[in-house]
């Protein structure tokens, strides 16, 4: 039987000057020792050949079809970095496949939208090839990405234990539930802002209403203008030039013009501006 040594940690006693306490030790235990779990390693080994593909395909195929977008652009630079798209696209798809490969029905997309990508990604080699008089050498650069994909799809398939009717049905009615409080907290959240919003918006319609006219300057001193017609800005700047200082007044004053209640934050944030430029 094989056995390994193991390292542990345990409490024991130790006293200085006649005090003790518990410290850590150290101690080394043999204990049988597992066996190997050839499935696993097999399938990382898979895992492992499959991603050195990948990584191979995405420099040819950006190599490539980098090269043919680069006879219609003035920067090279610019064309490889679109030619990366090409492989990016099924690669992503892949990525997506993965996270829904217990759920045949949210995996049918992705695979679907990635051979689409993968297709385009192996009909930009071959142009490439057919340009450059090496077609023969263009086909086996796109078979190169597509057996990637195979491999791929064939690592997933292993992967993907398929469930029966009942616990998928119940997996999907989780998700639902899980999902419907995600929405609900993103939801509220946005409620939340739109009702600070309005809540500064009501306020500040009320500080209007309730401004003693006595000791507002009279609006025929402001330049009147027509509804809707200037901006908040340059509204500010025209109370500003026509005498008005106080934040309550000019509000009022932005109000009246436009039509509607102007945002104390906005006016006041022009306000500064005006204030540290005077």
């Amino acid at each position: 039987m094989r056995t390994r040594t193991e390292q542990r940690e345990r409490l024991v006693p130790h006293t200085v000057n006649g005090e003790t306490k518990m410290v850590t030790e150290e101690y080394a235990v043999v204990v049988p020792a597992p066996p190997r779990d050839w499935d696993h390693i097999v399938l990382t080994g898979a895992l492992v050949v499959v991603i050195a593909g990948l990584g191979i395909v995405i420099v040819w195929s950006t190599a490539s079809i980098g090269d043919l977008l680069a006879r219609a652009v003035s920067e090279p630079g610019i064309a490889y970095a679109a030619a990366t798209g090409f492989s990016a696209g099924w690669i992503v798809c892949m990525a997506l496949e993965w996270l829904a490969r217990y759920d045949p029905a949210r995996v049918r997309r992705p695979r679907a939208a990635g051979h689409l990508f993968l297709a385009a990604d192996m009909a930009a080699v071959c142009v490439h090839g057919w340009i450059v008089d090496t077609f023969t050498v263009g086909v086996l650069g796109a078979v190169l990405s597509g057996g990637a994909k195979g491999l791929w799809t064939l690592v997933l398939d292993h992967q993907a234990t398929p469930l029966d009717s009942r616990t998928q049905q119940w997996v999907t009615l989780k998700r639902g539930e899980i999902g419907a409080r995600l929405s609900l907290g993103a939801a509220t959240r946005q409620l939340a802002r739109e009702d600070r919003r309005a809540a500064a918006v009501e306020a500040a319609l009320r500080s209007a209403d309730e401004a003693d006219p006595d000791d507002v300057p009279d609006d025929a001193t402001v330049l009147p203008l027509p509804i809707t017609t200037v901006t908040t800005k340059d509204a500010v700047k025209i109370a500003w030039d026509s005498g008005l200082r106080e934040q309550t007044d000019i509000v009022r004053y932005v109000s009246k013009v436009q039509g509607r209640a102007a945002p104390p934050d906005t006016v006041g944030r022009y306000l500064r501006v005006l204030k540290a430029g005077a």
